[in-house]
């Protein structure tokens, strides 16, 4: 397996109970209305029906004040994400990412016969210093993932404006946005802003995260044409279904109470933040839906002893531990662990 995909999968003991905060996804189930979406486009699915999701990319434009023509929706930020790294990049060609970082992004490259280069995080944050010192003539694409899988950092518009300013005009720059719901306001910057501001900029979303669809697998992609002109082409093979488009759709009418959902999950993940601090232990605060635990050693005995009290947590070895803020029965029995561990390990 690619080294990009560093993570273990312990296993969990029998006759315990079972919390899955190894993945990152929302402990909220779909609204009922998208619910009732999904059943209503299911009694039709032997027809063709909108096939290219001309439908959902206008609901898009218009909920982000976009043209039309700037939107593209495929299945899923990852199969986005792939189809840039494919018609941008090759052999020859660098993407320049920050690390630890998303852990496919490597993966992506590899599929595309390019190569990345990993610029090491200043603390837990993207050093923009260091990766705009790493662009090269080589260099096709920047990804910028905020906040940042798995460490919840995130950068604020003024900082991406100035690390705009420093690179050439051949690099696109793409702004990897699957967790900003869950951001405090005003602490992460708006990717669809700067992709009005410069035509390098193209901003990755996705369904799956704070909207609950994981398992339909939606997202868009906000591009200049430019970008977009190359993906279109294979658009017809890389369709959303129909029942994720309107399941999207009812989605972003139900904004304002996914919203608070997220706002929910960001008090949890506060609160779990805070009893990891008095427990001692070292927890950047995060924006995202998880909290990222940084352990040089030790990660693989800490995972096991969670997975034996049924609690699965993602380890990435040699690196740290990424824990999903669950249910709130969840975060407890992962914080009375990580309590037990911290205190037996002194």
């Amino acid at each position: 397996m690619h080294d990009g995909w560093n993570r273990m999968t312990p296993v969990v003991a029998e006759n315990n109970p079972f919390h899955q905060m190894s993945l990152n996804e929302t402990v909220h189930p779909p609204l009922p209305e998208v619910v009732d979406a999904v059943l209503r486009t299911a009694r039709t699915a032997h027809r063709t029906l909108d096939a290219l999701g001309t439908g959902l990319c206008q609901a898009l434009a218009g909920h982000l004040g976009v043209r039309p023509e700037h939107v593209l929706a495929g299945p899923g930020s990852g199969a986005l994400l792939q189809q840039l790294f494919s018609t941008l990049t090759g052999p020859d060609t660098d993407t320049v990412h920050a690390w630890p970082s998303w852990e496919a992004y490597p993966m992506m490259a590899a599929n595309a016969g390019s190569t990345t280069v990993r610029v090491p995080l200043t603390g837990y944050d993207h050093d923009l210093k260091a990766m705009a010192d790493a662009v090269t003539d080589r260099t096709r694409m920047v990804l910028l993932c905020t906040p940042n899988n798995p460490t919840g950092t995130a950068l604020d518009q003024e900082r991406i404006l100035g690390f705009l300013d420093r690179l050439p005009a051949h690099v696109t720059v793409v702004i990897d946005e699957a967790y900003r719901d869950f951001a405090d306001p005003g602490a992460v910057a708006d990717g669809i802003a700067l992709h009005r501001a410069d035509e390098r900029v193209c901003v990755v979303r996705t369904f799956s995260k704070s909207y609950g669809l994981l398992s339909l697998r939606v997202g868009y992609l906000v591009a200049h044409e430019p970008v977009l002109a190359p993906l279109r082409s294979v658009l017809p093979f890389y369709r959303v279904s129909a029942v994720a488009q309107e399941a999207a759709i009812a989605a972003l009418g139900a904004q304002e109470r996914v919203l608070r959902q997220c706002a929910e999950t960001a008090e949890e993940r506060d609160r779990l933040h805070r009893t990891l601090l008095d427990q001692g232990w070292e927890v950047p605060a995060s924006q995202g839906n998880f909290l990222w635990l940084p352990m040089t050693s030790g990660v693989e005995r800490f995972t096991q002893f969670c997975a034996d009290h049924g609690v699965v947590v993602c380890g990435k070895p040699g690196e740290g531990v990424r824990v999903t803020v669950a249910e709130p029965a969840a975060n407890r029995a992962f914080a009375e662990l990580a309590g037990k561990y911290r205190e037996a390990s002194r």
